[in-house]
């Protein structure tokens, strides 16, 4: 197969794969007479879609924004801590357990607390969607500058070269496709988050509109809105990957030959 057409081909491949996902999903909820109530086709779903398109895009800006603020917030953090912890062995020994503790923690359970804090609304939403989204940008950007060959910073510092000029000079760039590959990771995360707090605690977002929708067994405008959701994360992922190739291409060279 020419390159051109295998090009062609991959792009193609996802829409083709949902489109198949969705003409079976259809046929059995047909076939099978599923209730709407129960398991909704597709084809109900994009009539809610359609019906409450207005609702569902106001529900949607507000967990899409709320959610950027929330992993902006954790790509600081998440590169920050990253770099301590990745430049610094002591460092790594002391902090890394502690987070990984720390992640371990369910973060639906820091919502009431946060309600508490920062009452009801865009704050609980922000910090679930930080909280946790920014453990794999950590990781990512530690990993990068920890596995540093010793060799090439012997090297370097045989001609000159500080501690800092090595992290920040060759540590960092060697880092971004360890970044890029925790970007697209944790965008997806975070609007996890967003959803899981706006359930709970907020009157706006998509994750309230899930709530109301299950309270009134709309269940196909329930759908609608994880379709939305993940439409959103998608967009977002193939976003990151769009600037990952063309910031980090010489990272990439050897697995797109062939």
């Amino acid at each position: 197969m020419s390159t051109p057409r295998r090009k062609l081909v991959e792009r193609a491949s996802p829409f083709v794969l949902m489109a198949i996902i969705a003409l079976l999903w259809e046929l059995v909820c047909r076939v099978f007479e599923v209730s709407e109530f129960v398991f909704p086709a597709p084809s109900a779903i994009w009539a809610r879609l359609v019906e409450f398109h207005t609702v569902i895009a106001a529900h949607a800006w507000r967990t899409f924004w709320v959610t950027m603020v929330g992993f902006a917030l954790a790509i600081v953090v998440g590169v920050l801590l990253g770099f301590i912890i990745g430049s610094s062995r002591l460092a790594y020994t002391a902090m890394y357990p502690l987070m990984t503790a720390f992640n371990a923690l369910p973060k639906a359970a820091f919502v009431p607390i946060l309600v508490v804090w920062f009452g009801i609304g865009v704050g609980p939403a922000v910090l679930t969607a930080f909280l946790i989204s920014f453990f794999p940008i950590t990781v990512n950007i530690a990993t990068g500058l920890a596995t540093l060959e010793p060799e090439l910073e012997d090297v370097l510092r045989v001609l000159g070269a500080k501690r800092w000029d090595v992290l920040t000079k060759i540590g960092l760039p060697r880092s971004m496709p360890y970044f890029f590959a925790s970007l697209k990771v944790a965008i997806t995360l975070a609007f996890v988050g967003t959803t899981v707090s706006e359930m709970m605690a907020a009157n706006e977002g998509i994750g309230y509109m899930l709530v109301s929708a299950g309270a009134s067994m709309q269940m196909a405008l329930a759908f609608a809105g994880l379709l939305v959701v993940g439409v959103m994360a998608m967009l977002m992922y193939e976003l990151f990957s769009f600037i990952e190739k063309h910031t980090t291409g010489w990272a990439h060279r050897g697995s797109q030959a062939g």
